[in-house]
């Protein structure tokens, strides 16, 4: 199965919810007036869409339909998937143009970091890399563990520690290991917590500046991982980790779990981050990159799954 089939039906729940809700809502107008706005705005909300964005949407919506003329309201979905497919571009590829680069890799536990890290580092061992993750996560149980079981999986190299080390050091001897065996990306594991922001604030701190100071010419991507099945809980997440720490992309984990996949357009639209990443399966080969044109045209794309109630009650009448 190629990427994008991966990605349709990673989408398949969000789909089915969201276009289910604006196909019902399409069929119960004739004309594109004021109470049509208000039901889509609605209806963006109860989408996992959040009130901030769907104003947003509902504004570029309207200059859309002044800008184009248009009066039918079957033609909204069109227009949808315009705005929605530019409100998510961005740079949203990684940035791995340096040698070594450097990924730190953070989000609460539960979200799918570790699975998260496996799976990226066999993506990038694919396309030629060579790889070393850092162990950096010591004060959770058996997250050493783990870390082992999937980089053992994508087969490429652990720098680790023994459990309740300092995470500094790990990182410390992860880059002189980067560096010595030539490596083209050190991805960094870190603690999940959020509980005491000052502390993993000066944690995430300290490990930057010795990747800084060791890798004084490396890029440094961080990347949070969010998982989509909490919804707007997922958006509030995102909030707190930019508050803390410069999120260069989001990585969107368990998206083939969840009808709540709307979230990827508030975290971009309020918070300025660009997904980067999504996990549409358990899969070690299931991350993939985001594209946003293919998110759109999932999204709005006619299929028989998206038919409203009263479609197939028609069906079943003839």
């Amino acid at each position: 199965m190629g990427f994008f089939d991966k990605l349709k039906e990673g989408l398949k729940k969000t789909k089915d919810s969201f276009v289910a809700k604006v196909n019902t809502l399409v069929n119960s107008f004739t004309k594109i007036d004021e109470d049509f706005f208000e039901e889509l705005e609605e209806t963006l909300i109860l989408s996992d869409i959040g009130a901030v964005t769907a104003e947003n949407i509902c504004t570029k919506l309207r200059a859309e339909v002044k800008r184009t003329g248009t009066t039918d309201t079957a033609a909204v979905k069109g227009l949808l998937k315009g705005i929605v497919a530019d409100m998510l571009r961005g740079d949203n590829s990684l940035m791995l143009d340096t040698k070594p680069s450097a990924i730190l890799v953070i989000g609460v536990n539960g979200a799918g970091k570790t699975t998260t890290i496996g799976k990226l580092a066999a993506n990038l061992k694919r396309d030629g890399k060579k790889v070393i993750v850092a162990a950096a996560d010591t004060f959770r149980a058996a997250a050493i563990d783990q870390l082992n079981v999937w980089t053992d999986r994508a087969g490429v190299d652990i720098v680790k520690h023994a459990e309740g080390s300092d995470p500094a050091s790990v990182v410390f001897d992860a880059c002189s290991a980067a560096k010595a065996r030539n490596a083209d990306v050190l991805i960094i594991d870190t603690a999940g917590r959020l509980h005491n922001k000052k502390n993993l604030m000066d944690e995430l701190r300290k490990i930057s500046g010795i990747v800084s100071k060791q890798l004084p010419e490396c890029s440094l991507e961080t990347l949070l991982v969010l998982d989509a099945t909490t919804g707007q809980n997922a958006v509030n997440q995102a909030r707190l980790f930019k508050e803390v720490c410069d999120i260069t992309g989001i990585v969107l984990t368990k998206l083939d779990g969840t009808a709540k996949g709307g979230i990827i357009l508030p975290i971009k639209d309020e918070l300025g981050i660009p997904v980067k990443l999504v996990g549409v399966g358990e899969k070690i080969d299931d991350l993939q990159n985001f594209i946003p044109e293919d998110y759109a045209e999932i999204l709005f794309a006619e299929d028989e799954n998206t038919k409203t109630d009263d479609e197939d009650e028609n069906e079943e009448d003839e």
